[in-house]
């Protein structure tokens, strides 16, 4: 069956970064396009980063500039690496996988940003 893992998060301190990752088995990791989602308490899951099969990106607006998002085909990892973190960065981090209706999500990992 699909699996994705996230691993990485942690508490960091305001201006502090964090580099996340997402290691997938059980698909053709290649051939799905990888996105980033993240959960604040009482919010709705929102997207991060999403990276294209194509290596094509889009960013939230309210990261642009200070997260990227990678992949790394050969060991079925993809990473969002986030730096100058605000306290508004604080959320469960969740990995998604989706190619054409089939989509899938890791269990989160959890970022804290504060001081």
């Amino acid at each position: 069956q699909v699996q994705l893992v996230e691993s990485g998060g942690g508490l960091v301190q305001p201006g502090g970064s964090l580099r996340l990752s997402c290691a997938a088995s059980g698909l053709t990791f290649s051939a799905y396009g990888m996105s980033w989602y993240r959960q604040a308490p009482g919010k709705e899951r929102e997207l991060v980063a999403t990276l294209t099969i194509a290596r094509s990106t889009d960013y939230g607006d309210s990261v642009k500039g200070r997260f990227t998002i990678s992949r790394d085909n050969t060991k079925n990892t993809v990473y969002l690496q986030m730096n100058s973190l605000e306290p508004e960065d604080t959320a469960v981090y969740y990995c998604n996988a989706r190619r054409s209706s089939r989509t899938f999500w890791g269990q989160g990992t959890q970022v804290t940003v504060s001081s």
